[in-house]
């Protein structure tokens, strides 16, 4: 039988090596590599193969089982993102910045989640209990029915939990944990592994659901092997810039509901408030039409975003021009303006480019090309874009626009908000109502030329 290898894993990315080195190749931290011990062939040293275990057993596909049942908190927009509430024996992690606000958001779930009936416990590894009462006396949680422990220790914190059989337990966070099984020091690659398995484990044999708190490295990713997040059930981002109020609970992965669900939350001194209508308050601040400035309307998840891209063009005294991009894809960008350049023989060379998205949103859809290549155009000719217009659509590398999915709810949730015009590609399968008109373009030459009178 062969031997079991040792494996080298990093630390900080989760990437696993053949030997030790001094440098992780994968992201370039160093002295992040750890030894991890092979896990046992089985017992007395037989292959698993080898050895009886039990028959499992087997169903059709056609066998029917009813839906999981929901437990909602009464916070819209996190049972939004949850997929319609909280399912029992699910195991969630959540992720952000430091600071971000994660723990007021699990705070006020778990109070909420506590006051429609459901046992919960709170345990955090990084705060004292002092400093958790503290933060529910300033939201005015104070007298929710949940229960508050401060432990690291893992061992400890499941022999709780098998005592007190609780519907919804919190942990914050699960680089504090510490299992005394695993020989390394706590948020390493080992022990979050490990601490994770346990929990999850535990979630499904006991029926609790488990909530994970992980901290995020600086490229945005949960630090920690990407193993953890295959192991949940669930994988939640909480986005936003510390200069902005706005706040964003990303679904990246959910197995009972829809991936790439969001909800939007408002930090205010009471804790996060919900956001009903995210397009409103968006394009709340928006005032007069100004060159640089072009509505996209946008699919979140399941609903419809209205967002304003915001451009600025200027003459650059440097030998390279500067490209900064915030809430935007920076690579989709560059296609963009080589499109542009290539297909509509307007160049930007010599010119700095600065793109945002307002209000700390971050939008990743290709439909946004369209607006983008407005926003840049509508700065660098100074030109302002139609205040009552929206615009949507795929630029393809041939200068193109390819349409986008669901377009009709796009348009009425900009008919909504009293736009009354839109800019569509040609094959868009929608009809509107109303007052309200669509123009459908074929290609970006005909877009530049019908709004800037060039091309």
């Amino acid at each position: 039988m062969a031997k079991a290898q040792t494996a080298f894993t990093c630390s900080a990315c989760g990437a696993v090596h053949k030997k030790w080195n001094g440098k992780c190749e994968a992201c370039g931290e160093w002295n992040t590599i750890v030894e991890e011990a092979p896990l046992s062939a089985g017992p007395a040293g037989k292959s698993l193969g080898a050895a009886k275990g039990r028959v499992i057993p087997l169903s059709t596909l056609a066998a029917h089982e009813a839906p999981p049942a929901r437990t909602a908190s009464g916070l819209e927009e996190f049972d939004r993102v949850l997929g319609g509430g909280l399912v029992p024996a699910s195991a969630i992690l959540v992720g952000g910045d430091p600071g971000i606000g994660k723990s007021t958001l699990l705070l006020q779930a778990i109070a909420s989640f506590a006051r429609n009936g459901l046992k919960c416990i709170y345990i955090s590894g990084e705060e004292a209990s002092a400093q958790v009462r503290m933060r529910a006396e300033r939201l005015g949680l104070e007298k929710a029915p949940v229960q508050l422990a401060t432990e690291t220790n893992l061992r400890d914190i499941l022999t709780t939990m098998e005592s007190e059989r609780p519907d919804l337990v919190v942990i914050d966070s699960i680089q504090t944990m510490w299992a005394d099984m695993v020989e390394s020091a706590p948020g390493s690659v080992a022990q979050v592994r490990a601490a994770a398995h346990e929990l999850v484990t535990f979630a499904k044999r006991r029926g609790t659901a488990v909530v994970i708190v992980g901290h995020v490295t600086k490229e945005g990713q949960i630090a920690g092997p990407r193993v953890v997040e295959h192991m949940v059930d669930t994988v939640l981002y909480f986005e936003g810039e510390r200069g902005h109020q706005f706040r964003i609970l990303r679904a990246v992965k959910n197995r009972f509901g829809p991936a790439g669900e969001i909800g939007v939350f408002e930090m205010t001194g009471a804790g996060l408030s919900q956001v009903a209508n995210p397009s409103a308050l968006f394009l709340s601040e928006r005032g007069q039409s100004a060159p640089g400035s072009a509505v996209f309307a946008g699919i979140e998840g399941t609903r419809p975003v209205l967002t304003e891209v915001q451009a600025l063009v200027a003459p650059s005294s440097l030998a390279s021009p500067r490209r900064t991009v915030v809430g935007l894809d920076a690579g989709r960008v560059s296609t963009i303006l080589a499109v542009l350049e290539s297909r509509c023989g307007i160049p930007f060379a010599g010119l700095d480019v600065f793109l945002n998205v307002a209000g700390g949103m971050k939008v990743t859809e290709p439909a946004a090309d369209l607006a983008v290549a407005a926003a840049l155009l509508s700065a660098r000719e100074d030109v302002a874009l139609p205040a009552d217009q929206v615009i949507f659509g795929e630029i393809s590398l041939s200068g193109a626009l390819r349409p986008v999915g669901q377009a009709e709810n796009r348009l009425k949730e900009a008919q909504k908000l009293g736009f009354t015009t839109a800019i569509a590609p040609e094959h868009t399968k929608a009809g509107v109502s109303g007052d309200f008109r669509m123009r459908k373009l074929p290609d970006l030459v005909t877009f530049v030329g019908e709004m800037f009178g060039a091309g």
